[in-house]
């Protein structure tokens, strides 16, 4: 097996003419996307978009400890 790595161009993959396949062998595609595909979850949007409430304080920590 060998690697070969070549960009894609507008969205769209082109194998270059020497390493495209003949009809005596086939070619296995994998996809990696150089954008970090990563999924925010609650507590990322929260950190960066807190939650705004009149009249909220924050628990103590001695208030923390005696719900333990």
């Amino acid at each position: 097996m060998e690697a070969i790595e070549f960009k894609t161009k507008n969205g769209t993959i082109q194998i270059p003419k020497k390493y495209k396949p003949n009809k005596d062998n086939t070619v296995k595609v994998i996809i990696i996307s150089e954008q970090k595909a990563k999924q925010a979850d609650i507590i990322d949007k929260l950190l960066t978009n807190p939650i705004q409430m009149a009249n909220f304080s924050p628990f103590t920590r001695e208030e923390i400890h005696e719900r333990l």
